[in-house]
């Protein structure tokens, strides 16, 4: 039995229920020892609000319609759902205010069969939502079915189940499946390549420089592989355990973000980039997992490098304090990132193209979900905000330790 059939179950309960409740009390109106008026309309208030209390532990959006297409009856969660107007005493199609909404419903009234559809809008259209078109399609289970009444046309109950976040649980997953086996199958398929290359000219082995060249080239390809697989393991760690399996202890801040420059510093070299340490306090310590923060710290410095390789590029990791908790800023004055991307950095494999060098070697496109990840495993948040050519700040806040 799924959790629909349970939810319904559970609504028509308290219906019959209240149905039960109002008989016996019209049985005590007609007793001439219950005739005081007051006692007898305290008795009907008690019986709706134990039929309110009831419709009311339905935890999805429930409503009673009547032959004339007028709401008379909803719980809490509509009330939350459809308003700020309450549903009750307004038509049904006007207290959905979407017309894909009240498909189910307009079949069922029409057929007299139950009806059920899973209907998807946009999040503009979503009820009960502000427009955020990051958060993508909202997903809804709409189920209407009659009610027998004593007297007159049937009446139709409605449930409405907001089922958004397990359609964006299930994208992300169909998503995670497809960028993945992409970004392995495209280096793969490159060093496939070339030892098939050597392997059908043999005579290339005896180009030193040729053969160089190629086994640097798959090298690379390898190692992004390995980059690949080891992030992905390690985003699938974090999502599993979250915080219940966290290593705290505490740890120097300025020794983590001095050991993360000395692993970059080739890098750093390289590319003639200058990175600064700025620290509100040079003894601030963070009370967390220093893997994971190391992870962070990590992929955030290393990801301003990799996407500024132009000389000149200045870093600084900066931290202050703040009211019960601690902020820290990267900031780096490279070439930035969009406004229009800025929404989706964080998800999986999604990558900002700043330019169109064949040579260089891709980022994995999963290193700020792991950040973000791990940042919430510790209880903060992170936000960037980025002026493109002149500044981008990935700023952490964090909760008193």
């Amino acid at each position: 039995m799924d959790l629909t059939t349970l939810t319904l179950g559970l609504a028509i309960l308290c219906l019959l229920a209240w149905a039960l409740r109002q008989r016996v009390l019209l049985r005590r109106l007609r007793d001439p020892a219950m005739s005081q008026h007051a006692r007898d309309l305290r008795a009907l208030a008690a019986a709706r609000n134990e039929r309110d209390s009831l419709l009311n532990a339905v935890p999805d959006a429930f409503l009673i319609v009547d032959a004339r297409g007028i709401v008379q009856h909803c719980n809490q969660a509509a009330v939350s759902l459809l308003g700020p107007v309450p549903p009750t005493g307004r038509p049904v199609l006007e207290a959905l205010r979407d017309a894909r909404l009240a498909a189910p419903y307009l079949q069922c009234r029409d057929t007299g069969a139950p009806e059920a559809a899973h209907i998807r809008l946009p999040a503009e259209a979503a009820p009960g939502r502000t427009h955020d078109p990051a958060s993508g399609d909202s997903v809804w289970l709409v189920d209407a079915a009659a009610l027998a009444q004593a007297a007159g046309p049937p009446h139709i109950r409605m449930l409405l189940r907001d089922l958004s976040a397990e359609h964006q649980l299930e994208q992300i997953r169909q998503d995670f499946v497809a960028n993945a086996s992409h970004e392995l199958r495209t280096p793969i398929t490159l060093v496939d390549g070339y030892l098939e290359t050597l392997l059908e000219a043999p005579d290339l082995l005896d180009d030193r420089p040729a053969t160089l060249r190629f086994l640097g080239i798959m090298r690379k390809h390898t190692g992004r592989i390995t980059r690949i697989i080891e992030d992905m393991l390690l985003i699938a760690r974090i999502e599993s355990s979250e915080a219940s399996t966290l290593r705290l202890e505490t740890f120097s801040l300025a020794d983590c973000v001095q050991d993360i420059i000395d692993r970059l510093e080739s890098l750093i070299r390289m590319q003639h980039a200058t990175v600064s340490i700025q620290l509100h306090d040079p003894d601030v310590t963070l009370h967390g997992d220093r893997f994971y923060w190391t992870q962070i710290l990590f992929n955030l410095l290393e990801n301003a490098l990799k996407q500024n390789p132009t000389p000149g590029l200045q870093v600084t990791i900066r931290s202050e304090a703040q009211e019960g908790g601690l902020r820290l800023e990267i900031i780096d004055n490279g070439i930035g990132i969009p406004a229009a991307d800025l929404p989706f950095i964080f998800k999986r494999f999604y990558r900002v193209e700043k330019h169109h060098s064949q040579t260089q070697i891709k980022g994995t496109g999963l290193g700020l979900s792991i950040v973000k990840r791990a940042i919430e495993a510790h209880g903060g948040h992170i936000s960037c905000q980025s002026a493109p050519g002149l500044r981008t700040a990935f700023q952490i806040t964090l909760p008193g330790q």
